[in-house]
C-alpha cells in the first residue's frame, strides 16, 4: 500500500538524522548564558532550526551536533542572548529619516537659538516647496538660552512654510505660524486637559505645545504612506539589529501603525520580533473587537498590551510630582509640581476595561505622584503579584523608596531608564534635591526588593546604543562628572540582565528568549569583548560584531 505523501514525508523526517545544514555549533569564545542569578559561561552551544538544542562543554556539544554540523568559531568574541528592547518607539525609526535630526554629528554646533535657526534654514532648502519642515531631537535644555525657541523665531527662518520642531522627550513640540494655522490652532483653541499651550506676554500662542496639546498638531501633520513605511522597514530593523536587539517594542502604537505593522506586507518583511503597545486613545476601537488576541505572535509581530500615559517628561518639567520644581513650570510660574496627563479616574476606568479583557497594562509614569496614581489604580483592580498580571510602569524614574514594596506586592515590573543619569542628570539637579535625583532608576534597590527591572533607551528619546545603556546603569555619571546615586550602581551581570532576562519576563517571554538554554530561541548577539571582564569605563566602547535571529545571521559589522 502506498502511503499518502504527507505521511511519507513525516516518516522520512523521523527516520532521517539532522542534516549538516540544520545544525550549528558555536565555540571558541566566552558564551554567557544569562541563565541564573550568577554568571555562567559555557564552551559551546548547538542550535537546530532556530532553537537551542545543547549548552555545555565543547566535547559534548560536538557529540550532540554530529559530524556534519556547521561550526561557528567565535575567535575569542563573546556570545550572549539577543538583547530585548524593554521600551522604545520602533515606528520612530521608520519616520525620523524624513526630517532634520539634530543628534546627527553634523549639527554638534547647534548650541543656541541662532545656530538652531541656521540649521533649520539650511535644511529647508532641501525640502520641496509645500512640504512640512520637521526637526527631530530638539532639546531646549542644551541651548545656551535654556528656553524654547518660539513661533516668531521659527517664522523668521521660513515664513509661510510649516515648521515643527519635535522635543527630544516626544512630549512636546514647537510650531511656527504656518504649522499652527495648518493644524487649526489659535488663541481660541481650548487647551485639552493634561496639555499645555504656552503664550507670549501679549497672550498669543508662542508655538510651544506640550503633552496632549501636542497631539492636536501631530494629528494634522502629513504622515508617511504605507509604501513609504514599508520602504523604511528594513532600515529600521537594521538599526535595532546593529545594537544586538532581536526583539523590539513600539511603545505607543497608533491605529494606522497597528494596521501597517500587522499587515501581510509588513509581516513578510519583519525578521525582528516586534511587540506593539496600542496607545490608550484608541482603546474603545480595540475593545469593540471581541476576538482580538494579545500576547500571541503573527509571524514576528504581536499586540503586547495597552499603553497609558499618566504624566509627562521630567526634563520638559511636565512630569507629575508630590514636590515642586525649583525652576517652576515650563512657563516659569511657581509653585509647580506638574500635572497628570490622564486623570486618575479616567486611568482607573480604562485600566479596568483592559484588565477585564486579560490584556497587560503598561503605564508611563515619571514623577512620584504619577507612580502613586498607577499604584492606587492597580490596587483598585485588586492586582497582586500572585496573579501574575505583570503590569509595567514605564520609566518609573523618580520613584520613592516606599513605592518599591508596593511594586513588589502588586507584581509591577519597573522599566527603568538609566540613560537619564547622563543626558539629564545635571538638568534634574536644577529642579530637585540631590537625594531625589540620586534615586533615579534605582536598579539596586529594586532588585533588593525582589523586583525584576529592565532598562531601555526610549528611542528616539536617547539613541539605540545597548553598550551605552550598560555603561549608564553601571556608572550613573553625568557629562560634568556628577554621579547620580553611587549606591544604585549595578555590576555588569545585573546590567546585562536588564537587557535580557528582565525585559523577557516583563513581556511573558522568559521561557522563549533572554537566556541561552535548550529549548529557547537561538537569538544571539556577538560582542568583541566580554562585558563581565571589561572595565566599567570601557563598557560603552564594546562593539557588536553580529546579531543572530533564530539561528540566522541578520546583521554583521562591516556589511
Amino acid at each position: 500500500m502506498k502511503l499518502p505523501a504527507s505521511l511519507a514525508a513525516l516518516f522520512a523526517m523521523i527516520a532521517t538524522p539532522a542534516s549538516a545544514q540544520e545544525m550549528t555549533l558555536y565555540r571558541g569564545g566566552p558564551i554567557v548564558t544569562m541563565d541564573g542569578d550568577a554568571p555562567q559561561t559555557v564552551e559551546a552551544v548547538v542550535t537546530r532550526e532556530g532553537r537551542i538544542t545543547f549548552v555545555g562543554s565543547e566535547k559534548a556539544a560536538r557529540k550532540a551536533a554530529g559530524k556534519g554540523a556547521a561550526v561557528r568559531d567565535l575567535a575569542g568574541a563573546t556570545l550572549l542572548p539577543g538583547f530585548i528592547d524593554a521600551h522604545s518607539h520602533f515606528t520612530a525609526a521608520t519616520m525620523s529619516a524624513g526630517g532634520l535630526d539634530l543628534r546627527d554629528k553634523a549639527h554638534t554646533g547647534v548650541t543656541d537659538i541662532p545656530a538652531l535657526q541656521a540649521a533649520i534654514r539650511d535644511y529647508a532648502q532641501s525640502v520641496p516647496a509645500g512640504r512640512w519642515i520637521v526637526v527631530w531631537q530638539y532639546d531646549h535644555e542644551r541651548l545656551a538660552e535654556k528656553r524654547h525657541i518660539t513661533c516668531a523665531e521659527l517664522d523668521a527662518v521660513a515664513a509661510g512654510r510649516p515648521i515643527v520642531v519635535l522635543h527630544v522627550s516626544l512630549h512636546g513640540a514647537v510650531a511656527n505660524s504656518a504649522a499652527l494655522a495648518a493644524a487649526g490652532l489659535d488663541e481660541s483653541t481650548p487647551v485639552p486637559p493634561g496639555g499645555m499651550m504656552l503664550r507670549d506676554e501679549a497672550g498669543k500662542l508662542n508655538g510651544v505645545l506640550l503633552e496632549k496639546a501636542m497631539f492636536l498638531l501631530v494629528a494634522k501633520m502629513p504622515q508617511p504612506t504605507a509604501e513609504q513605511k514599508l520602504a523604511a522597514l528594513d532600515a529600521a530593523q537594521d538599526a535595532y539589529f546593529a545594537e544586538g536587539y532581536t526583539h523590539a517594542q513600539d511603545g505607543a502604537t497608533q491605529p494606522a501603525d497597528i494596521a501597517f505593522l500587522t499587515s501581510p506586507a509588513a509581516r513578510e518583511r519583519l525578521k525582528i520580533d516586534l511587540a506593539l503597545l496600542p496607545f490608550s486613545p484608541g482603546l474603545d476601537a480595540l475593545l469593540a473587537q471581541p476576538d482580538l488576541k494579545f500576547g500571541s505572535y503573527r509571524d514576528h509581530v504581536k499586540l503586547q498590551g495597552i499603553k497609558f500615559v499618566l504624566d509627562g517628561s521630567v526634563q520638559a518639567r511636565t512630569g507629575y510630582f508630590t514636590r515642586d520644581y525649583a525652576r517652576g513650570s515650563p512657563e516659569g510660574t511657581h509653585p509647580w509640581h506638574g500635572q497628570p496627563v490622564l486623570s486618575e479616574a479616567e486611568f482607573c476606568a480604562q485600566a479596568r476595561k483592559v484588565h477585564g479583557r486579560g490584556w497587560q497594562i503598561f503605564a508611563h509614569a515619571n514623577g512620584d505622584a504619577a507612580i502613586d496614581i498607577a499604584i492606587r489604580c492597580f490596587d483598585a483592580l485588586g492586582i497582586k503579584a500572585a496573579d501574575n498580571r505583570r503590569p509595567i510602569v514605564i520609566h518609573s524614574q523618580f520613584q520613592r523608596r516606599d513605592q518599591l514594596p508596593q511594586y513588589a506586592r502588586i507584581g509591577v515590573g519597573p522599566a527603568y531608564f538609566s540613560n537619564h543619569t547622563w543626558y539629564w542628570g545635571d538638568v534634574h539637579r536644577t529642579n530637585f534635591p540631590a537625594e531625589v535625583v540620586d534615586f533615579i532608576s534605582p536598579f539596586r534597590s529594586a532588585r533588593a526588593a525582589g523586583l525584576i527591572p529592565s532598562n531601555h533607551s526610549d528611542y528616539s528619546v536617547t539613541p539605540l546604543d545597548t553598550r551605552f545603556m550598560l555603561w549608564t546603569s553601571m556608572a550613573r555619571v553625568s557629562p560634568t562628572g556628577v554621579v547620580s546615586g553611587a549606591d544604585e550602581r549595578i555590576d555588569a551581570y545585573a546590567a546585562l540582565q536588564a537587557l535580557t532576562t528582565g525585559p523577557a519576563w516583563q513581556v511573558f517571554e522568559e521561557d522563549r528568549k533572554g537566556r541561552i538554554k535548550p529549548g529557547l530561541l537561538a537569538d544571539f548577539v556577538i560582542l568583541d569583548k566580554n562585558p563581565l571582564t571589561t572595565p566599567v569605563g570601557a563598557i560603552k566602547d564594546i562593539k557588536v560584531l553580529e546579531t543572530v535571529k533564530e539561528g540566522r545571521p541578520v546583521w554583521k559589522a562591516g556589511r
